[in-house]
């Protein structure tokens, strides 16, 4: 997290919510070596305690017995851009990187086998929703060889949440109306940050 506190003010509300949208991050797990990194579309749980997710069978975090709980953090990105010290339209500034990102801490643990279809048919039903007016796409479109197939490589997981820090850096150590000019030139080149940046979250 970014040690600026300007940037550590938003509500737990916000960061929760942006989860929920984006429903898609990075998995990490510290080792004796390299660190391990897996990324995921998940589904948050409507009391924000758990996340549903599965791993491919061969990856490394995978390989645990059933009902074991890893250490484990989830990054979540919210949008980000380049911010040129020329639209502060004031004088010695400098380039920075404007950005979301949300931290959850807490334990990935693997699930029984018989949690994966149900798991696999609410994760797809939640994407599918939005692609609305498209028909809903369900596995019982596929044959049921394919489906036993594909279900056998991949396993149903839990991620219980303990911690959540977020950093939304969008200006706020800045005059408002440098932060907002700022905003301005960005909104050709990511609307969703400049918006972020004309409408800070509180």
């Amino acid at each position: 997290m970014h040690p600026n506190p300007s940037f550590r003010n938003t509500s737990d509300g916000h960061s929760w919510e942006l989860v929920s949208q984006i429903s898609f991050g990075t998995l990490v797990q510290s080792t004796s070596g390299l660190p391990l990194i897996s990324h995921v579309p998940f589904l948050l749980s409507a009391c924000q305690s758990y996340i549903e997710l599965h791993l491919v069978r061969s990856n490394p975090m995978a390989r645990v017995e059933v009902g074991e709980a890893v250490p484990t953090t989830l990054i979540v990105n919210g949008p980000d851009g380049y911010i040129s010290p020329d639209w502060y339209r004031i004088d010695d500034q400098v380039p920075t990187w404007n950005y979301v990102a949300v931290h959850l801490t807490g334990q990935l643990m693997r699930l029984e086998d018989d949690a994966l279809e149900p798991l696999l048919t609410r994760l797809s039903d939640h994407f599918e929703s939005q692609l609305h007016p498209k028909p809903i796409w369900t596995m019982e479109k596929m044959t049921d060889d394919v489906k036993t197939k594909m279900m056998r490589q991949i396993l149903p997981f839990k991620f219980e949440t303990s911690e959540l820090h977020s950093t939304w850096k969008l200006g706020q150590n800045k005059p408002e109306q440098a932060r907002l000019d700022a905003a301005d030139a960005l909104a050709d080149h990511v609307p969703a940050l400049a918006k972020l940046m004309k409408d800070l979250p509180q």
